[in-house]
Order: C-alpha cells, then structure tokens, then sequence
C-alpha cells in the first residue's frame, strides 16, 4: 500500500486493539465479553488456556501484520519481512487454534459458535495458502491469500466497532453478538476480495 491515509487506517485501530489484551493482566478481567460467560466456564483451565492463547496471540498477529503491507518497510529488508512473516504466521496458528477451541463455548449457542469456529477455520487456512504459496515462490498468489488472512485478522477490529453499535441498535447484547459472530468478518473478506482484485488490475498498488 502506497497510501499513507490507507496504512493509518489500518494501522492505528490494529495497534490499539492489538494491545487491548494488556488489559487482562493490568485490570480485574470482569469486563467486556467475559461479563457474558458462565463463572463455571471462567474457571475452566482448558478454556483458559485457549481463551489466553487467542488473544494474546491475536493481538501480536494484529501487531505486526499491517507492517507487512507498507510498501517502503517490506522492500527495504527482506530479512525483515520473512522475520515478521514468521511471527505473523506462528502468532495465527496458535491464535486461531485458540479461537476454534472457545468457539465451541461462544455465548448465544449454535449461530455464533458456528460464526466464531468459521472464522477460525479460514483463517488459519488463508494464512496457511498464503505460506504455501511463498514457499513455492509464487509471489503474486501470497500476497493474494495473505490479504484475504489478515482481513480475518481484523475481525478482532471490525468486531469491537459491530458489537456496541448493533447493542444500540438492537437494545439487546445477545441479538447483537450473534450477528456480530459473523458481520465481523464476511464483510472483510468481501472487502480483501475488492482489493485483490484493484492489485490485479493495477499492479502499481500492491
């Protein structure tokens, strides 16, 4: 990305909430989504492992995979780059493996189980495609997958603007949070589709 208005869209809501983890360890955790869980499921040390390990995880992939998109950082070191692909691609398997797990606990039942497990899912499968296809030296078609993975990624972002406004909306949190379980990551794929499809188009903007 060339555009320096692009890079702080995404860059700034990334790094906030990519930090947002923090909170859980400098804060008494009863607040935000865990409000919703059951005290029974907070207790649980499975789940806790896997709650910790996707968000701490998450926040990291969050971190540094926009860095990758900033045209002038990815072409001035490529050792760099492979160092942050690395992390990125390490901070999503153990993210997403994290997430799928939780999933299955998501408040709301089967439509944001299913909304959060998908999720999960396709993002440790984009990012997968995404490494394959480096490994194979095909460039154009890492860069592709590598996009459709981090706009997964952002759903930790897209989730966070959903969830209060459709709460307000719908004056209801549950109601919210099942749409939220799905609104917070189709519509980026859909997006990350319109941008493959500009870079293909016009290859000056990749």
């Amino acid at each position: 990305m060339k555009n320096r208005g692009l890079i702080l869209l995404l860059a700034v809501p990334a790094i906030g909430v990519g930090l947002y983890p923090l909170l859980y360890f400098l804060i008494d955790r009863n607040f935000g989504l865990l409000q919703s869980k059951e005290h029974l499921l907070l207790q649980d040390p499975y789940w806790n492992i896997g709650f910790y390990t996707h968000i701490i995880f998450g926040g990291i992939a969050l971190l540094v995979g926009w860095i990758q998109f900033v045209e002038k950082w990815r072409n001035s070191s490529l050792v760099l780059h492979r160092t942050i692909g690395r992390i990125y691609l390490f901070s999503v398997l153990l993210s997403s493996v994290g997430g799928i797990y939780i999933g299955f606990y998501a408040t709301g039942g089967l439509i944001p189980s299913v909304g959060f497990i998908s999720l999960g899912v396709l993002w440790l499968l984009t990012t997968y495609l995404g490494y394959s296809f480096i490994r194979r030296k095909r460039i154009n078609g890492h860069r592709k997958w590598m996009i459709y993975s981090y706009a997964l990624t952002f759903a930790a972002v897209t989730l966070r603007i959903w969830l209060p406004l459709l709460s307000i909306l719908f004056g209801e949190f549950l109601i919210a949070y099942k749409i939220t379980a799905w609104l917070s990551w189709v519509p980026n794929l859909v997006v990350a589709y319109f941008i493959n499809r500009s870079v293909e188009n016009n290859p000056s903007m990749s």
